[in-house]
């Protein structure tokens, strides 16, 4: 059996015995995904430390081993009391809920980052779910090899993001999407910000690009990041830690705190913002620096993201995010926003993504890159527009992603339009070739297609890839029509959206009160 597979059945029987918390806990679905995703960053960290303790060794009278030699090397240090052999261990009739609380106090109390970040309410856990959990994540190091706990860490995010519905999604971003992101922008040095950051896996799939390059990511890559929500702040601080990075993650609300003080500050900015906020008091932005193209007067958050990502970038930075279909075609004030952007020249390559790509929402999305740097090169007034709508793979009846090879195209043409070289690992070869002859750029008809400002400011200011690719005969009426046909469908799924989250509440509310 491959190690593939092993992996998949391991994530299956894993989630199997979480699952049954919601049935045999008290703890509500949108509640136990803090204590199963706690214990398998307590088995990475005891795989991590106990590789770690080979190259720290023993120590001596003199001079004994503690946490810095550990932090010194990527690692946690572990005492004894939250090593993970030791509460498989534990005599029958322990309360190992208790045991599990302790343990997670104590690598806290020698780890100063994750401090008041681990989860601790496992007496409210039955301890036979408890065990099972722990026996089956022993057998992960049998199983799996390189970054097991990390794929396994992502996997659960990724199922708890789907369980938990909208509210999930503010947490988790589909791995493909981030990893296109990073691809694109390639960050082999600097400093990342994310102002949206959820559960940190911008930052994770940055250090992975870093690693693929055969450099150390601890050492290249400084992270920052801002997340509102205080469960998704421990979930990030935790995920960084599984994957042995660490960084700056902090609480506050972006619309209104900047708590980095993000103006022009760094090398690259990535996220995945919530889509069409409203009631943002915008009376509280005023004199904000970080809007200097203007306040929307629509009531709709999407171009104070963007402009906050784009204000956070210094004079070669690069930015790439997700963002509502509906901000490429908007009017009104947006549109003024977004001219100025595209006469910045910052505006680099705009990629539209198919239909069920996100656990949360249905809808397509498009995919914006800023380059700041880009001014002073033969392609600062262009900008690169893909229509990769008809690119992924079916995961299963509701839900898409891309593989590696897709990934790797779609980043390819990108690279080839900049004047760079193509990356060919992952056996994307083949794909290239099939799509552009050759290995130069050049434009194809329902694809690919680069446009100067001029082409853009003809079409009104859109960044719609459909405009420019040539796939669309429709007239331009007709264009206009679907954007606001689709600015309506994304209202309606926030909306039929929140609604599902409150009619699970109030169920599992009433379920409470009847038990």
């Amino acid at each position: 059996m491959g190690v593939a597979t092993d992996l998949g059945e391991l994530q299956s029987k894993l989630w199997e015995t979480a699952d049954q918390l919601r049935a045999n806990s008290e703890l509500k679905s949108s509640e136990y995904a803090s204590p199963v995703l706690g214990l398998i960053f307590l088995r990475y960290a005891d795989q991590r430390f106990a590789t770690a303790s080979e190259q720290v060794g023993k120590g001596s009278a003199r001079r004994k081993i503690g946490p810095d030699d550990y932090k010194a090397i990527g690692a946690l240090y572990l005492p004894e009391e939250s090593r993970f052999e030791r509460l498989l261990n534990l005599p029958e009739g322990a309360d190992l809920g208790k045991a599990i609380n302790k343990a997670m106090e104590a690598v806290e109390e020698d780890n100063q980052d994750l401090r008041g970040v681990l989860p601790k309410d496992y007496s409210r856990i039955p301890d036979d779910i408890l065990g099972e959990l722990l026996r089956l994540l022993q057998t992960l190091p049998d199983a799996i090899e390189g970054d097991g706990f990390g794929l396994i860490y992502e996997y659960f995010l990724g199922k708890f993001a789907l369980a938990e519905g909208r509210g999930g999604g503010e947490f988790f971003t589909p791995t493909s999407i981030v990893r296109l992101i990073v691809e694109i922008l390639e960050p082999f040095h600097g400093r990342i910000y994310d102002p949206a950051c959820g559960s940190g896996g911008m930052f994770v799939q940055s250090a992975h690009f870093v690693e693929r390059h055969r450099d150390d990511p601890s050492r290249e890559l400084s992270i920052y990041g801002q997340e509102r929500v205080a469960d998704t702040v421990r979930l990030a601080k935790m995920n960084l830690a599984v994957h042995g990075l660490g960084g700056d993650i902090r609480q506050g609300n972006t619309y209104y705190e900047d708590l980095h003080d993000s103006l022009g500050q760094f090398d690259f900015v990535m996220a995945n913002p919530p889509f069409n906020v409203d009631k943002v008091d915008k009376t509280k932005l005023e004199d904000d620096d970080r809007f200097p193209f203007g306040l929307p007067t629509a009531d709709n958050a999407n171009y104070l993201w963007i402009q906050t990502f784009y204000s956070a970038l210094n004079g070669t930075g690069r930015a790439g995010f997700v963002m509502a279909n509906s901000a490429s075609d908007a009017r009104g004030s947006e549109l003024e926003i977004r001219r100025k952007l595209v006469e910045d020249r910052c505006v680099d390559v705009i990629i539209a993504v198919g239909t069920n790509m996100f656990y949360t929402v249905t809808l397509p999305v498009t995919l914006w890159f800023l380059d700041r740097g880009k001014r002073g090169t033969e392609r600062e007034g262009n900008v690169l527009f893909v229509d990769a709508r008809e690119i992924y793979n079916q995961v299963d009846r509701a839900h898409r992603d891309w593989t590696p090879r897709q990934i790797d195209q779609l980043a390819n043409v990108v690279r080839l339009w900049r004047g760079e070289p193509p990356q060919l690992a992952d056996g994307s070869a083949e794909l290239l070739d099939e799509l552009l002859c050759g290995r130069e750029y050049s434009d194809v008809v329902g694809f690919c297609a680069d446009a100067s400002i001029e082409e853009i400011e003809a079409q009104g200011w859109s960044l719609n890839p459909g405009r420019y690719v040539g796939a669309e005969t429709r007239a331009v009426d007709d264009l206009e029509f679907a954007a606001r046909l689709e600015a309506l469908l994304e209202e309606f799924e926030s909306l039929s959206a929140t609604a599902d989250v409150l009619s699970r509440s109030v169920r599992e509310q009433m379920l409470q009160a009847l038990s």
